[in-house]
C-alpha cells in the first residue's frame, strides 16, 4: 500500500506521454517521458520498483515514444 501512489502515478503520467506522441504533440511528449524517467528512477531508488524493472520500463517508454513520434 505505501507504495501504490508511486507506481500509480508512473502509470499516469506513462500514459499521458503515449498519448501526447500519438497525438503528435512531440513537445510534450518528451516532457512527459522526462518526469516518467525521474518517477522511476525514485521508485528503483527507494526499492519500490527493482532496477530491471525500471531499466525495462524506461526502455519501452522511450522506445514507444520514439515509434509513435
Amino acid at each position: 500500500i505505501a507504495h501504490r501512489s508511486q507506481k500509480t502515478m508512473i502509470r499516469t503520467f506513462t500514459k499521458k506521454a503515449v498519448e501526447a506522441a500519438e497525438s503528435g504533440n512531440g513537445e510534450a511528449a518528451t516532457k512527459f517521458a522526462k518526469v516518467v524517467q525521474g518517477l522511476i528512477d525514485k521508485a528503483q531508488k527507494t526499492s519500490t520498483l527493482h532496477k530491471n524493472t525500471a531499466a525495462r520500463k524506461k526502455s519501452r517508454l522511450a522506445k514507444r515514444i520514439r515509434t509513435l513520434q
